[in-house]
């Protein structure tokens, strides 16, 4: 999930040394682009979260082996066999 805006405001936050850390080594790592990035794209899914319970319920209850298998059997499916909605 990717924002994109001209319009931004700048906030100054504290954060604990460690968590600062690990935020570190995900822009060094080139999981985001920047420490902004990375905080926004946490906010951003966490009011998500907060906002749809039920998806964020649901995904907590799946196990990784089982939420790729469910990916998989979608992959392996064609569009004739899906259902109509």
């Amino acid at each position: 999930m990717q924002y994109r805006s001209m319009n931004v405001a700048t906030v100054a936050i504290s954060l604990d040394p460690r968590l600062l850390q690990k935020l570190d080594s995900l822009v060094a790592g080139q999981v985001f682009r920047s420490r902004s990035e990375a905080i926004q794209t946490a906010v951003q899914e966490k009011i998500m979260r907060l906002e749809h319970p039920r998806v964020a319920q649901e995904c907590a209850q799946l196990h990784a082996s089982q939420e790729q298998q469910m990916a998989d059997e979608g992959f392996s499916h064609g569009l004739s066999e899906r259902p109509e909605y």
